[in-house]
């Protein structure tokens, strides 16, 4: 299995192609497509078989991608966080 930094290569940017949007390895399919598809109900293995050119790392490159764009939570206790319930 890929780790995470190499999945992340799997991913790229140039300005000139899908407007710039995060693509898989240089094709034309960008991590949003997948992630849409995914989220609209598609399966993994429905989208490698409905895109051939893709691969399951591909896929994985794109959860991958999709969690370093999330901000990263506070360590519990540090000081913005709640009062703890007494």
């Amino acid at each position: 299995m890929m780790t995470e930094p190499d999945l992340l290569g799997r991913i790229t940017v140039e300005p000139g192609k899908r407007s710039g949007q995060p693509c898989i390895r240089g094709i034309r399919m960008t991590v949003k497509d997948v992630l849409e598809y995914m989220a609209g109900g598609m399966t993994a293995a429905e989208v490698l078989e409905d895109f051939p050119e893709l691969e399951p790392d591909d896929i994985r490159a794109c959860l991958a991608f999709a969690i370093e764009c999330l901000p990263r939570p506070e360590p519990f206790g540090s000081a913005d966080a709640p009062p703890a319930s007494g």
